[in-house]
């Protein structure tokens, strides 16, 4: 029975008696209103703005469910090339702060609830990075419950749109990119320390890599020596051969996917098209970046982790002579030069560099440098790296000769003003009315100092 509302006055006015409160009237100036965090009485849809859920990159998907390919060079969702920041102030976030606990919706699963970690527990400082599917933060945690790697309180949040997943059918690319994180640990690939969901958000909170973007440092320098090459790809070979071993393929890397900490360590990142793959299944998508794609790829053979080795071959050649081995305006005639023509090499490299490049950038998988069944094995026992302790280097031990230009530890002025200068809200989104997608996201590093 629904109480009339003279008798519901009359509970209202018991009910402040017992507790001593003052509940203003809905007229009131001082009255409550939730509409903003709990949305109006009367159910409706909310449009996405077009500008916010633009990907990218303009060009469409192979098929339905597979990742988008990238025909023109972008920026990780970790953040662009570098170039100076500009100062900003502080601002706490904007989001739909309406979390459901445990089991309480279908959408919801498992989110921020009493001692779980929200978008609340961090203050914005920099926009840092926009993808497909939203932006990446600097963020400073500045309360709730701690979180590993809270040494300095200075992260990188990826935050990705629900909508957008939803609509370009990537919920299981983006799943799969925060279990791969969980299940990877290396010297020389960037950490997760947590992962929450909102209605409408997916947040990743990972490690802030304030040395900027190989992409810039490259691109500044113009080529790379063969020496100062040598280290960054031999952080890679071990980072890439890691992933081989967790039965992982990355699938985009790229030098815009690589960041570099403030020692000059090089660090992976962007794990969005990244797949678990066993050693006799292959993957028939296509995905990438044109440019490090394998010819296996863009002829729809079937690819596995040998396509990741061509794309450190690619790598390679891009550090040493300053632009990748195959360009072209047109996109299909960049592909078929893929496909067909035959490397290149500059006289001025040496033979080492020449014959680790043939191995690497062989056209068919099965000839190619780390397909063999010691893997990066092969790779690391090349003579071109015959001066590397790779024991050494996994310690990090190893120097490189170049370090960046970082004054702090919320340092960013190794990245591009095109985002640092972007308003600093987290904009809402709408929720999905589709549910169930991304049960169980939520996620917390263990603290190693609690380990056994």
């Amino acid at each position: 029975m629904i109480p009339s509302t003279p008798h519901k006055k009359t509970l209202h006015s018991i009910l402040a008696s017992k507790l001593k409160l003052t509940i203003p009237s809905p007229s009131s100036p001082d009255s409550l209103d939730f509409s903003d965090v709990f949305g109006p009485l009367t159910p409706h849809h909310h449009k996405a703005s077009p500008s916010s859920s633009s990907p990218s990159s303009s060009s469409p998907c192979v098929a339905l469910g597979d990742p988008q390919v990238i025909h023109n060079r972008s920026h990780s969702l970790l953040g662009p090339s570098p170039r100076f920041a500009v100062t900003a102030p502080l601002l706490p976030f904007k989001e739909d702060m309406v979390f459901q606990s445990e089991g309480s919706d279908k959408e919801g699963g498992d989110e921020v609830g009493e001692g779980r970690v929200g978008p609340g527990d961090f203050e914005i400082m920099r926009v840092v990075g926009k993808g497909a599917f939203g932006k990446v933060f600097q963020v400073r945690k500045k309360g709730g419950p701690e979180i590993s790697g809270d040494s300095d309180g200075i992260f990188a949040m990826k935050v990705m749109r629900k909508d957008t997943i939803i609509s370009k059918n990537h919920m299981d690319y983006m799943k799969a990119e925060r279990d791969i994180l969980i299940k990877v640990e290396h010297p020389f690939i960037v950490s997760l320390r947590c992962s929450f969901q909102t209605n409408s958000k997916l947040y990743l909170i990972m490690d802030f890599v304030n040395g900027g973007h190989l992409f810039f440092h490259l691109y500044r320098q113009g080529i790379f020596s063969e020496d100062q090459a040598r280290v960054y790809i031999a952080e890679i070979v071990s980072a890439v051969s890691h992933l081989h071993k967790s039965g992982i393929v990355h699938r985009d890397l790229k030098p815009e996917n690589i960041l570099m900490d403030a020692d000059g360590h090089v660090m992976l990142t962007d794990f969005g098209l990244a797949k678990e793959i066993d050693e006799s299944s292959r993957s028939n998508s296509m995905c990438g970046t044109t440019e490090y794609m394998a010819p296996e790829i863009l002829l729809s053979k079937g690819h596995n982790k040998d396509a990741d080795w061509w794309s450190i071959g690619i790598l390679l050649y891009e550090m040493l002579t300053g632009q990748p081995p195959f360009t072209h305006a047109n996109r299909q005639k960049l592909q078929q030069r893929i496909i067909k023509e035959k490397v290149k090499l500059p006289s001025y490299l040496s033979s080492e560099a020449h014959s680790l490049l043939k191995g690497l950038l062989q056209k068919e998988p099965s000839r190619r440098l780390g397909s063999g069944p010691t893997g990066g094995d092969e790779i690391q026992n090349h003579k071109w790296f015959r001066s590397i302790n790779w024991k050494k280097l996994e310690a990090r031990e190893l120097q490189p000769k170049f370090k960046p230009d970082v004054s702090g530890k919320d340092c960013t002025a190794n990245f591009d003003q095109c985002w640092t200068a972007m308003p600093l809200d987290d904009s809402p989104a709408p929720t999905p009315t589709a549910g169930g997608h991304f049960q169980g996201y939520t996620y917390v590093a263990p603290n190693p100092w609690l380990s056994s």
